[in-house]
């Protein structure tokens, strides 16, 4: 069983709803698909998980090449994914399904971080070199409601620029101000399943 948090567009003192449902599932190991075996029930808010650490200590520039490409990058893949030119942002062989109903008018990035130095540089990046970055994100959609989005990815260096190699939208970064206060949002819990990989082409 799991229990998934749904962040409605309707508002509760000027934070979105968040309401928790409990299901029934099989799968999920190793990244795994999760097959849904049952009818969701509405539960309480879960209990806090221990916060896993993430080394996301090194602040990418944001007028550096990389913080550049993934701002670019996020706004294709929330914008309709493979129409809308994601792959050119891929390395060979990755394919990153996306979400099939994007309804943001606006995609504003708010931070960029790396594991390393090595992703910091502002210049042309040196090929062969690999890095793992979390992207915070704020997405607004039609209705004018601010969406906060976390996504952890792998980029490798290649030909003069960085190529996204793996994303993993179940992130343990820690919930947005808005989400700490909303009523009934004291946890939110996943399965951490990858949504993207890849391999040579």
């Amino acid at each position: 069983m799991v229990v998934v948090a749904a962040i409605s567009a309707q508002s509760v003192e000027g934070a979105p709803l968040v309401r928790y449902f409990a299901v029934a599932g099989t799968g999920g190991q190793d990244g795994g698909p999760v097959r849904v075996a049952g009818v969701p029930g509405e539960v309480a808010a879960p209990e806090s998980a221990p916060a896993v650490e993430e080394r996301f200590n090194q602040p990418v520039p944001s007028t550096g090449v990389l913080a550049g490409s993934l701002g670019e990058f996020v706004r294709a893949y929330l914008g309709g994914g493979q129409g809308a030119g994601v792959e050119r942002y891929l390395s060979p062989g990755v394919r990153i399904p996306a979400p099939s109903a994007a309804v943001y008018e606006r995609v504003d990035v708010e931070e960029v971080a790396a594991d390393s130095r090595g992703a910091l540089a502002e210049g042309v990046p040196a090929d062969g070199a690999r890095a793992r970055v979390r992207v915070r994100v704020t997405g607004v959609d039609r209705g004018g409601v601010r969406w906060p989005l976390v996504y952890r990815l792998e980029v490798a260096a290649r030909a003069g620029r960085w190529e996204v190699s793996a994303l993993d939208a179940a992130t343990a970064a820690p919930p947005p101000t808005w989400l700490k206060s909303a009523p009934s949002a004291s946890a939110t819990v996943s399965s951490p399943t990858p949504v993207a990989s890849g391999g040579a082409r």
